[in-house]
């Protein structure tokens, strides 16, 4: 996972060099008079060139988004008990899969009954997870209303749930299994 975040940090560098570039070649044409017009994306270019001349691989780890990644890594790690000197591929392997669902602990707690899931399903449409039961009740409910049944996570404007569209969630039944274990 790290070199996979080590080169998104070198796109969002490179991305915002270059748009330090081009806002750097408009103003400075902002001070020349409008007759003299230049070729736009040499000058850009060439000042883009400059920018990353300077650039250092070190320069990556200090990306917020890498600093951030490997602090939730620490965290993952410390929550599952591993040190740092463990570094065997399952245990990697294991921390991989459970950092989408470690980045946020609220995604335990169902949006429909606000208790920690036991049985969490996602829906394929909007991506929320809500507790199985809850939310097929939720949909039989409107059912029997001839209505619609709207996502309940708040801010989503998924307006017509189906139960076709709920797939377990195995990656987050995982996490709460294993804070579950931790907690005993």
């Amino acid at each position: 996972m790290e070199p996979v975040m080590l080169e998104y940090a070198a796109m969002d560098r490179d991305l915002n060099q270059y748009i330090h570039a081009a806002e750097e070649i408009v103003r400075k044409l902002k001070r020349d008079p409008p007759e003299r017009v230049p070729d736009l994306l040499a000058l850009v270019k060439e000042r883009y060139s400059e920018l990353q001349s300077k650039n250092a691989q070190a320069d990556l780890k200090k990306n917020d988004r890498f600093i951030q990644f490997k602090e939730q890594l620490r965290e993952m790690r410390r929550q599952m008990g591993v040190s740092q000197d463990e570094t065997t591929e399952e245990t990697f392997e294991d921390v991989d899969e459970d950092i989408a669902v470690t980045q946020s602990q609220l995604n335990l707690i169902c949006p429909i009954t606000q208790v920690q899931m036991t049985n969490p399903v996602k829906n394929k449409v909007c991506g929320h997870t809500y507790q199985k039961d809850a939310i097929e009740n939720m949909i039989q409910n409107s059912q029997l209303k001839k209505k619609k049944t709207r996502c309940p996570k708040i801010g989503c404007d998924h307006a017509d749930i189906k139960i076709a569209d709920l797939i377990p969630d195995i990656a987050l039944k995982r996490a709460i299994d294993i804070q579950n274990k931790q907690k005993k």
